[in-house]
């Protein structure tokens, strides 16, 4: 029974703040450098200067979505810290006001009022324990789980440099054809979907469509305006 209960009990890591950057990264770096190709080569684009639109595509992309990551979750993580700051000040400034908020939280969870008071009554006996039951039921955080902006600046980068990189692979081996960039992307969609939608326990072939219809859609967007634009300006 204890062996079952530890498998039953073994979760995910859900909080370390890798997944969503790393799967928005691989799709942005798919469907973004895929449009942006189909948008030049619609243009009349030659094979080396679409080889290079896409590495400067690559490369810009690749640090935005870094630099972005970082100061946004450096950003959530230092106002969290804040607001953990402001917490622990009110449980040393007043502390029955405190337990009296705590217990509130419980009996609005199913316990009794007596039983509420002696639960927020027994947490507040070590003030370290207490700043932290407060942020978890207060805030909704884990104080000693904040997501970490490298993590999530390094996911991001790694995984839309290399969702980038298929769609140009073509025109760096010296195709001129389109159509291979797009196979290409199409194919690393529909598995990259598949694969999201089996981490996450949903259907492999919902996810790989749906990322596979998106991302054709932006395609075929961006080469309609540069077909149009190419044409004008000739």
């Amino acid at each position: 029974m204890t062996a079952a209960a530890e498998l039953h009990n073994h979760h995910r890591d859900v909080t370390g703040g890798w997944l969503r950057p790393a799967v928005f990264g691989v799709m942005d770096g798919l469907v973004s450098n895929a449009a942006l190709l189909a948008g030049v080569v619609g243009a009349g684009a030659s094979t080396t200067v679409a080889a290079v639109t896409g590495l400067a595509g690559l490369a810009a992309g690749a640090f935005s979505m870094a630099t972005g990551e970082y100061t946004s979750v450096a950003s959530q993580r230092e106002l969290t810290q804040a607001e953990i700051e402001i917490e622990r000040r009110e449980i040393r400034r007043n502390p029955q006001a405190e337990k009296r908020e705590l217990a509130l939280v419980y009996e609005a969870r199913g316990l009794t009022p007596e039983l509420a008071k002696q639960v927020a009554d027994q947490l507040h006996h070590d003030e370290e324990v207490a700043w932290r039951v407060h942020a978890r039921e207060e805030l909704g955080v884990d104080p000693d789980d904040l997501p970490s902006p490298w993590t999530a600046a390094g996911s991001s980068f790694a995984a839309f440099a290399v969702g980038a990189l298929i769609p140009v692979l073509p025109f760096l081996f010296g195709f001129s054809s389109l159509l291979i960039a797009v196979v290409l992307t199409g194919v690393a969609l529909f598995v990259t979907g598949a694969m999201v939608a089996k981490l996450t326990t949903r259907s492999p072939l919902f996810g790989g469509a749906r990322q596979l219809i998106l991302g054709a859609a932006a395609a075929v967007v961006t080469y309609g305006i540069g077909a149009l634009v190419g044409a004008a300006l000739t």
